[in-house]
C-alpha cells in the first residue's frame, strides 16, 4: 500500500494580517467554545460586561487584550477598566465600548474605521459611511433564543472584514 502523501503546512497570514477576536457580556461565564473560537487572534477585545476578573486572566493567555468596563462590571478590578478605549490595529483604528448608544466620539472626525459594541446580547453588523459597527452579541447569555456569539475581525492592509460565530447553547 503506498505511503500517504505529505501534508503541506497551512501557509502562516500575511504579515500584514491581523485578526482580532471580539467578545462581549461573558457575565461571569466564559464558554468553553471561547478558546477554540478565538484560537490564531492576535489581539481579543472584550467589550464589557465581563462580570470576573479571573475571564481577564483566561482570555489573556488567548491573545494580548483589551477589555472595556461595562454596566455591570463592579469593583475594584472594574474600576481599572476603561469605558471606552481607542486601539490602533495595523492601520485601523477601533473605538470600542460596551453600550452605542453612549459612544463620545466622532468616529469619522477621529479616524475611525470600526466600532465595537455590546449591551444588547444580539449580534449586529452594519456598515455605515465607510465604518463597520459591530456587535458580537453575548458569548454567555443571548436573548430572543439566540445563540451565544463571539465575532472575529479580519485585518489585511485597509481592508477589513469579519464574521460571527455562533457557540452552542448553555
Amino acid at each position: 500500500m503506498p505511503a500517504d502523501p505529505p501534508q503541506k503546512a497551512a501557509a502562516p497570514p500575511p504579515p500584514d494580517f491581523i485578526r482580532v477576536g471580539v467578545l462581549s457580556d461573558t457575565h461571569g461565564y466564559l464558554h468553553p467554545q471561547i478558546p477554540t473560537a478565538l484560537s490564531g487572534v492576535q489581539r481579543i477585545i472584550h467589550t464589557g460586561d465581563i462580570e470576573s476578573p479571573e475571564h481577564l486572566t483566561a482570555l489573556a493567555k488567548i491573545a494580548p487584550l483589551n477589555p472595556i468596563r461595562g454596566n455591570m462590571d463592579f469593583g475594584d478590578w472594574a474600576a481599572a477598566l476603561p469605558q471606552e478605549d481607542l486601539i490602533e490595529v495595523g492601520s485601523i483604528r477601533i473605538y470600542a465600548l460596551h453600550d452605542l448608544s453612549r459612544i463620545s466620539v466622532d468616529p469619522e472626525a477621529a479616524g475611525i474605521r470600526v466600532i465595537l459594541s455590546g449591551h444588547t446580547h444580539q449580534p449586529q453588523a452594519r456598515w455605515q459611511g465607510g465604518r463597520l459597527y459591530l456587535n458580537p452579541g453575548s458569548a454567555s447569555l443571548p436573548r430572543r433564543g439566540l445563540a451565544p456569539s463571539v465575532a472575529v475581525l479580519d485585518i489585511h492592509c485597509d481592508r477589513i472584514s469579519y464574521h460571527i460565530i455562533e457557540l452552542a447553547p448553555i
